[in-house]
């Protein structure tokens, strides 16, 4: 059986996304998680143990200047690709805050009429019930 497309009929979630975008939400799923971290805490294992007990020219002796150097470059890089990824995602919910707004206002409506519409009947009930 043929696997059904979704059909999203949201204006952002409906766009064609370009590469970088699709790039951003890729990166920003991969490092909000688990497997993120605890690879770049095994990274950061490696690289301190190499460098402190492999004293063959140590490439990045203690105060690991280099490996600072890489983390603020990573983190500086990350950083507005992630804020990149998080303000589409603050647009797709202000939209949906927009629809779910405009569908409590039809329901409210709709809720007052049939309130109108339940008083219309009970005056009518009472008149016929009045010798």
């Amino acid at each position: 059986m043929a696997k059904k497309k979704r059909n999203n009929k949201h204006p952002v979630l409906k766009a064609r996304l370009t590469l970088s975008q699709r790039a951003s939400d890729a990166l920003t799923k991969f490092v909000g998680s688990w497997k993120f971290i605890i690879s770049i805490l095994i990274f950061l294992a490696i690289w301190m143990t190499l460098s402190t007990i492999a004293k063959l020219n140590s490439w990045d002796p203690y105060p690991f200047i280099l490996l600072n150097f890489v983390l603020s470059c990573l983190a500086a890089i990350q950083a507005p690709i992630i804020l990149m990824s998080q303000n589409r995602q603050a647009e797709r919910d202000r939209i949906n805050f927009k629809y779910d707004y405009s569908v409590n206002r039809k329901a409210e409506r709709e809720i007052t009429n049939m309130q109108k519409d339940l008083d219309d009947i009970k005056e009518i009930l009472q008149k016929r019930n009045i010798p």
